[in-house]
């Protein structure tokens, strides 16, 4: 079954027009905030709204146009975030929310027979960051998008 895209079918713009209080043509904070709820299922924090409105707004609103721009970029992130969380699962196989070495070198030994165990200790080492001998999903995300470019 194809996935279905947001932009295309209509549904960011009929979230934009529930959320639009009074038929403004814009969305206010309180009104984005909704919009978020309703398109992915949680509040933003005051920080992301920020950023959200920094980014595109220079009115005081979020026209529809920015609106359903940003809502691409943000179901595009979750759709990463996402993959990522299901690569870090397929390796945490006691779903304990981190790996520990021996995790990590069966991992390897998986998806990259080839590498010498000594590069995937040496990899061990420089994905866990605070060096206490456990991977967790924060260490996996950020050896995931270590050296990716902000488009």
């Amino acid at each position: 079954m194809a996935e279905r895209d947001p932009e295309k079918d209509g549904s960011f713009l009929r979230v934009f027009q529930a959320c639009d209080g009074g038929k403004k043509g814009f969305l206010n904070r309180e009104d984005l905030k909704v919009a978020v709820v309703m398109l992915f299922g949680y509040k933003p924090s005051k920080i992301e709204v920020d950023s959200m409105f920094s980014s595109v707004s220079k009115s005081g609103g979020i026209a529809a146009e920015e609106f359903l721009a940003l809502m691409s970029v943000k179901r595009s992130a979750q759709l990463h975030f996402g993959e990522q969380r299901a690569i870090f699962s397929v390796f945490d196989t006691h779903c304990r929310g981190f790996l520990n070495v021996e995790d990590f070198k069966r991992a390897f030994k998986r998806v990259a027979p080839h590498i010498p165990e000594h590069t995937v200790l040496e990899a061990f080492r420089e994905v866990d960051q605070d060096s206490d001998g456990l991977v967790s999903y924060k260490d996996f995300e950020f050896a995931m998008n270590y050296g990716q470019e902000e488009d």
